[in-house]
């Protein structure tokens, strides 16, 4: 794949992103596998397009009126009760070939330190593991998330930003929507990320990705 400004990515959103749940008792919702596998390969994330699309997704909640454009300030802490996360955050940068990084293992999730961090006007972008080892990962019950569900991200300046979802989407990961996650916009947003679908055993990978999409509305201040 070749995005606007010359950036060549592997073709696929987050191939291979996670293990298969191999020996693991399902849970009580449906598991994201068709079946247990073991997988070998890496993952491949697009990275944002160097001139990205400045059209806004449809929101299916409204965000709350709050002060934006925060400064910016690393997450250090995300917890999403409705799904029992509760992680710390790594850093994750640019892989040498273009694509984004992945945390090294199923937990903790990982933040793109490209993108606005939480609670900046722009799209930051949190990414983990749906499964891993044969266990769950950080980001396996993310498909569950339900509009209006909220998400909170603690920053290293003591300040709690709140967010809460307006959907979920699942894409095939060679229609991975590159622009629509990392597009300009003009409030403060949150994308989660993670894979989902079948799991390709000849490519190693799972065939879908899980993309959670989030608005900020209120800020707890320390």
């Amino acid at each position: 794949m070749v995005l606007a400004g010359g950036a060549t990515l592997l073709v696929g959103g987050l191939a291979g992103l996670g293990i298969s749940l191999h020996g693991l008792q399902e849970p009580s919702a449906p598991p994201l596998v068709s079946a247990p596998v073991a997988a070998t390969t890496e993952p491949d994330l697009p990275a944002p397009s160097a001139s990205p699309s400045t059209a806004r997704a449809t929101a299916a909640v409204e965000a709350a009126t709050v002060d934006p454009g925060l400064p910016r300030s690393e997450p250090v802490r995300l917890q999403v009760d409705a799904i029992g996360v509760d992680s710390e955050l790594v850093d994750l940068g640019l892989a040498a070939d273009g694509t984004l990084e992945v945390p090294a293992s199923g937990f903790p999730a990982g933040w793109f330190t490209g993108a606005p961090t939480p609670g900046q006007t722009g799209p930051a972008v949190l990414v983990g593991h749906v499964d891993w080892d044969g266990a769950p990962g950080v980001f396996y019950r993310l498909r569950e998330l339900q509009v209006g569900e909220e998400i909170a991200i603690t920053r290293a300046d003591g300040n709690v930003v709140v967010f809460a979802v307006n959907r979920v989407d699942q894409f095939a990961k060679d229609a991975f929507p590159t622009d629509e996650v990392y597009q300009d916009i003009d409030h403060a947003g949150l994308r989660l990320i993670t894979c989902g679908g079948a799991f390709d055993q000849d490519a190693g990978h799972y065939v879908d990705n899980v993309v959670a999409y989030a608005e900020l509305v209120r800020v707890v201040h320390p």
